[in-house]
């Protein structure tokens, strides 16, 4: 199976799915549905440790590379989504280059980082894993979607260990006083996006972004974004499940929105 990184620094945009429902089959599905990765999110989906682990055995099953966004920065909740099998880490609200290195660390084996040796699933499908294999395959993504990650995007993102930039809009635009959106209409919403994608460019860090849709992803593709999500399992259910419903009342044909949160 080709590796999260490898996928990642191919030099070619990829498209992400996300995982909101606690299924080993959703993800499953989602694995086979054609995306270049899948994240599972640990953080607002209804995902726990105990669903965690067969979705990412599904998503191996079907040769797809793992994400997980954890639910906060804590060290417990990513080393143990690390020795699961993930092979990315997304953590949400990054503030400052102290919790980037925080992040790092826990990520890390020594000497580098605290990461405990247990890669009781990590390790099953790499013959030659070690500490630094392990460290190399780990993609470790700062999510910066506060005034202060946004202030402090620079230090962030110059980070060692940090490959790669996630942003949330919702929380982006709900952090600056704004409706939490993805559909990044007003200008200043747009404005902040387009600072962190410049600092990801200066900083040779991959620059990923949640998105409303197929237009959404292609406006962020073409605009320098690498890492663009699609949907979720839990979104592209309700999304079509309304539509369908609604053709068959005679109702109007208009799609619900994907996710409201990243």
């Amino acid at each position: 199976m080709v590796s999260l990184r490898e996928v990642l620094t191919s030099g070619e945009p990829t498209i992400g799915g996300w995982c909101s429902l606690p299924s080993a089959f959703s993800a499953e599905l989602m694995g086979r549905s054609g995306f270049d990765w899948v994240c599972v999110d640990t953080q607002h989906g209804l995902i726990g440790y105990d669903q965690l682990v067969p979705m990412l055995q599904a998503l191996a099953a079907t040769g797809t590379p793992a994400l997980v966004r954890v639910p906060w920065n804590q060290p417990d909740h990513i080393m143990k989504a690390l020795d699961a099998g993930a092979q990315g880490i997304i953590v949400p609200m990054v503030n400052d280059a102290e919790d980037a290195r925080r992040a790092v660390r826990a990520a890390k084996y020594p000497p580098l980082g605290t990461r405990s040796w247990g890669p009781i699933r990590a390790a099953l499908d790499v013959p030659d894993y070690s500490p630094a294999r392990g460290d190399e395959r780990t993609v470790l993504a700062a999510m910066i979607e506060t005034p202060d990650g946004v202030a402090n995007r620079d230090a962030i993102l110059a980070t060692p260990g940090i490959d790669a930039c996630y942003v949330g809009p919702s929380d982006l635009a709900l952090g600056h006083g704004m409706t939490p959106t993805l559909d990044v209409v007003d200008g200043a919403h747009a404005e902040l996006v387009g600072a962190i994608l410049e600092s990801c460019r200066e900083h040779g860090v991959l620059p990923g972004i949640h998105c409303d849709g197929v237009e959404g992803a292609r406006r962020w593709r073409e605009a320098g974004f690498r890492m663009t999500t699609l949907a979720s399992d839990a979104a592209l259910v309700r999304r079509t499940a309304t539509e369908w419903v609604d053709r068959l009342r005679g109702g109007r044909e208009e799609a619900v929105g994907p996710d409201s949160y990243a």
